[in-house]
């Protein structure tokens, strides 16, 4: 045997594919299918209940990770499997006899009662299967109209005409749905698969229309953000100041937030019910449908009420998606309005920057010239006292000659040394 380092993931993974094994069931069979959505505990919660009935039973229970588990309880079967956001109960009842869907002849009367009371979460899903064999002449119309309503009732053979299967989609005075099928020619295997995707088509229809009353209950608010934004687009040719686009985009940022909030609550939901929806239309085609004279299929009654309410979720998502992106383009516009605004106020200021500093050049050279005769008058003072004292010590020499004589130079020295230092200032 070959020696390698093996990914610890390797087994997990490989076993994924054999996770949830069709049952083997043979007619007559009545089962029972319950999907229940989880509540606060959980998936954790279900399978801790679902470990109550199998220590009650004796058995052992699944492990808390467990996604898949089938038990033989006695008087019934249960397969249970864990999904993204709910847990599948179905019971089964082999070899059962009689009216089909008679009080007490269902799977789950045979399951203890205060356990199905306690079942954690909510039960969205709940239907009654009966699988029968084949008769020559089996009036099929008579038990049509006792088990079925005739106006919403569809069906069809499947599996290639090994089977006939019917149902109306109804809830009924229990509670349950009903879906009725004549075993022609299927094996245990073929037969399990059949009961497996019915009860996935009946499941997962409602899962995806769970998307429905999200959309109804988002599709006025999209509107009204839809009618203010169209409001405020228009007033934006008509802003008269900076203020005004200010609380224009306030509001848009105040409907961007709404629009958001709208989109996370309800982004998930319509995620899911487009994949709920994908995968009844596999369910469907998986069947093999051929038409009943008389009977719509069940593919045909899924795109005339199903398909409608998926499309009103899409449309509910697109107009979101529509909503944000003119949101967008309209707070761009309005960003790009009051950047040019402030542009405008940036150049005018650089403008008026630019006159105080020429007013601000010609006062310094006014008062460079008046430093020049401050400078030149004081020294000229100074050096007239000099010239007074040397004439007061005997020295032949005029004051007010001296004075004179020494205001060009003074003058010229002084000049020339305050543009010294501006020009040494430019430098720095």
């Amino acid at each position: 045997m070959p020696q390698f380092n093996e990914d610890r993931r390797r087994a997990a993974l490989n076993d994924e594919v054999h996770a949830r094994p069709f049952a083997s069931v043979a007619a007559p069979l009545a089962a029972s299918h319950l999907a229940v959505l989880w509540g606060e505990g959980g998936a954790e919660a279900d399978c801790r209940h679902l470990a109550q009935l199998c220590r009650a039973a004796g058995l052992p229970p699944p492990p808390q990770e467990a996604g898949h588990f089938a038990g033989e309880f006695g008087a019934f079967a249960l397969r249970w499997e864990r999904h993204s956001e709910f847990s599948s109960y179905t019971f089964l009842r082999p070899d059962a006899a009689g009216e089909p869907f008679a009080r007490g002849a269902a799977a789950i009367d045979k399951v203890p009662q205060d356990w199905l009371a306690a079942l954690p979460g909510s039960v969205l899903v709940a239907a009654h299967f009966v699988l029968l064999r084949a008769e020559p002449g089996a009036g099929d119309a008579a038990l049509l109209a006792r088990a079925l309503v005739p106006d919403t009732t569809a069906g069809s053979r499947i599996a290639g005409g090994g089977a006939l299967a019917w149902t109306d989609f109804r809830l009924h005075e229990d509670g349950f749905g009903r879906i009725l099928a004549r075993d022609i020619r299927l094996t245990p295997r073929q037969a399990g698969r059949m009961m497996q995707r019915l009860y996935e088509i009946e499941t997962y229809r409602m899962m995806a229309l769970l998307a429905l009353p999200v959309a109804r209950e988002a599709a006025p608010a999209i509107t009204r953000i839809g009618d203010e934004l169209a409001r405020l687009t228009q007033s934006l040719t008509g802003i008269a100041g900076l203020d005004d686009e200010r609380r224009l985009l306030d509001r848009l940022v105040a409907l961007s937030a709404e629009a958001e909030r709208i989109a996370a609550a309800t982004q998930y939901r319509f995620g899911a019910g487009r994949a709920y929806y994908a995968l009844v239309r596999r369910r469907i085609e998986e069947l093999r449908e051929e038409r009943i004279e008389g009977l719509q299929t069940i593919a045909e009654f899924m795109d005339r009420r199903l398909a409608p309410a998926m499309r009103t979720c899409e449309s509910v998502g697109e107009r979101l998606e529509a909503i944000s992106a003119r949101l967008a383009r309209v707070s761009a516009l309005l960003r790009a309005r009051v950047e040019v605004a402030l542009e405008a106020q940036n150049r005018d200021l650089l403008a008026s920057m630019d006159r105080r500093a020429r007013l601000q050049l010609r006062l310094q050279q006014t008062v460079e010239g008046l430093s020049v005769a401050a400078i030149t008058y004081y020294v000229v003072g100074l050096v007239a006292y000099a010239a007074k004292a040397a004439h007061g010590l005997g020295l032949r020499l005029d004051p007010e000659l001296a004075a004179g004589a020494a205001v060009l130079p003074v003058a010229a020295l002084a000049w020339w040394a305050i543009k010294r230092i501006r020009r040494g200032l430019r430098r720095d």
